[in-house]
């Protein structure tokens, strides 16, 4: 992924441990667990990005929607996403993904018929493992297609812990799945 010079990024202490935050004026461009998989190189290396801790539209707003989701209060994620290095096919996976109910779970090869590539599996998984926007692009739906829980890049206890957090709010012991939470495309900057 290609993250352009006015990327800015706050660490965030969420119920699942420490979670960095990257985004630009225009949208969030990463949110991965301080230790997963797949963190970019520059999140590790001094100075690259500022640290931002005063108010930045963004920021505020992916922490105020982040709060909301673990509190089981929040309807789904709608702040805008800025992923300028991502490919079509990538960010066709990662709206199949945004569509998916909340507490739903999918597996790699319905993901890929859903986005009409029925024999990209593996490519598919491809996308799903390098999604920069974990939790706001579920990548943590989707299972193996015995319904195993199947690699997760913040770690198989995060999964299952998002799945289960999901879960009860679909079941009706937080908030509901709403059919007015915005849809796919409304995150990526496109008419939904």
């Amino acid at each position: 992924m290609i993250y352009p010079p006015d990327t800015v990024l706050r660490r965030w202490t969420s119920p699942l441990g420490a979670i960095d935050l990257a985004a630009t004026p225009r949208g969030l461009a990463g949110l991965w667990f301080f230790d997963q998989r797949h963190r970019p190189p520059q999140l590790d290396a001094p100075g690259t990005w500022p640290l931002h801790e005063r108010a930045h539209a963004v920021l505020d707003r992916a922490v105020a929607e982040l709060s909301a989701y673990f509190a089981g209060s929040g309807a789904g994620f709608a702040i805008p996403l800025d992923l300028p290095g991502a490919t079509d096919f990538q960010q066709a996976v990662w709206r199949a993904l945004v569509a998916l109910p909340l507490g739903t779970t999918t597996s790699y090869g319905a993901l890929a018929v859903a986005v009409g590539r029925p024999a990209a599996v593996r490519a598919v998984g491809a996308a799903v493992g390098r999604n920069p926007v974990s939790i706001v692009v579920p990548c943590h739906r989707v299972v193996g297609s015995a319904g195993l829980l199947t690699g997760y890049a913040g770690g198989l206890e995060r999964k299952a812990a998002l799945l289960a957090l999901e879960r009860g709010k679909a079941a009706g012991t937080g908030i509901q799945a709403s059919p007015s939470a915005p849809r796919a495309a409304s995150l990526f900057g496109t008419p939904a």
